[in-house]
């Protein structure tokens, strides 16, 4: 019986291998917004672990965009020249399908690593003035970022053209729009964070227009050949937040504007957050959004186990899965979930030997003479 988790699926013109996503893992380690040698070991080892597609960590628009000074940049031609390095390196040993999730952290930008602490950056200690619909900051006790005016808002949309731009040339297959885990995308659609008065801010249709108007013009900016996607938190988890609701109206909507997937996650815009954390606590999430939508749906959140994602494709419960802690611990993840689903993954030649004893068929018809 053939499994589920290993089966072929289509993302408008972009076609996976299999249902497991890589999802984008911040790395902190960029220099001025540029890829590092860093990139090219953990892109390096992300691209033959077999999953059907991998999603390139969160990367700015603009510099007031990262999260972190660490955080990956497409904004410049530096940034581009180095990040087409990396691919340059990771392509010539992998085919699997490369995308990018393009965003901009808004209020939760200039922010020390998480092994530093987290914390928002003083300018005067190297961090920059934060944006965002509203000036509310994110924490009490955090200065209250800028609002955006109408020209910020033409510049940052104009920011994400650019970006998407640049991620066409450097032959990436696929974008991802970032609105979700409280960043600048997501302060646009939860009532919490967005308490404007003009026509960004209010009903639930200006509320989702920044983040429609944002994908409109990116669609618009890429080929048709160039999947193009949304990550979205589903709920804040807090009362009178943005919620589930809200979340398939825009999942409908985008849908409308010709989007090829949708990413379910949740939280991040509010401290107050009351997160049900249990297995797969998401997937109820993306449940109802693919079953509202009918859109190509990943699932993420505490997905750690071979037969529990298999089980999630074969309910229909989501079309793929997506790990990002689960691949970090366990590079090699699609290897053993085939292994123990009866299934095959593309690896390196380099690595066929290793081939465990009882999953002959675990790397294809392969034969490796031993010397």
């Amino acid at each position: 019986m053939s499994s589920p988790l290993f089966s072929p699926i289509a993302l408008g013109p972009l076609t996976l291998s299999n249902r497991i996503v890589i999802a984008p893992m911040c790395q902190y380690s960029a220099i001025e917004g540029s890829a590092t040698d860093w990139h090219l070991m953990h892109l390096g080892q992300m691209a033959i672990s077999g999953a059907g597609l991998l999603i390139l960590e969160a990367t700015a628009v603009e510099p007031a965009g990262r999260i972190t000074p660490g955080c990956l940049g497409l904004y410049s031609d530096e940034n581009e020249a180095a990040l087409a390095r990396v691919l340059q390196a990771v392509r010539q040993h992998s085919r699997m399908p490369l995308a990018i999730q393009i965003g901009h952290a808004g209020r939760k930008a200039s922010s020390h690593a998480p092994w530093n602490g987290g914390q928002l950056i003083a300018p005067a200690d190297g961090g920059w003035t934060t944006l965002a619909p509203s000036a509310l900051p994110h924490l009490p006790h955090e200065p209250a970022p800028e609002a955006l005016d109408a020209a910020g808002i033409e510049r940052i949309q104009a920011a994400f053209v650019a970006t998407a731009q640049r991620a066409h040339r450097l032959g990436l297959q696929a974008i991802e729009l970032h609105a979700a885990h409280g960043y600048l995308m997501h302060q646009f659609l939860s009532p919490l964070s967005n308490q404007r008065t003009d026509g960004y801010g209010g009903t639930l249709a200006k509320r989702m227009r920044f983040v429609l108007e944002v994908f409109e013009r990116v669609r618009a900016a890429v080929p048709a050949s160039m999947a193009v996607g949304v990550r979205i938190s589903a709920t804040d988890w807090v009362d009178g937040g943005w919620d589930l609701d809200q979340s398939t109206a825009l999942g409908l909507a985008l849908k409308e504007r010709g989007a090829d997937f949708i990413h379910v996650s949740s939280a991040g815009v509010s401290p107050l957050q009351k997160i049900p954390l249990a297995p797969g606590y998401q997937v109820p999430l993306a449940e109802a959004i693919r079953k509202a939508t009918a859109l190509p749906t990943m699932a993420v959140g505490l997905i750690t186990e071979p037969e529990q994602a298999e089980a999630i494709i074969a309910s229909g419960q989501a079309d793929m899965v997506a790990l990002a802690r689960g691949m970090l611990y366990n590079p090699r993840w699609p290897w053993h979930a085939a292994a123990q689903l009866g299934a095959q993954v593309e690896v390196p030649p380099q690595y066929w030997r290793s081939q465990p004893r009882g999953h002959t068929q675990l790397f294809g018809d392969i034969t490796v003479a031993q010397r």
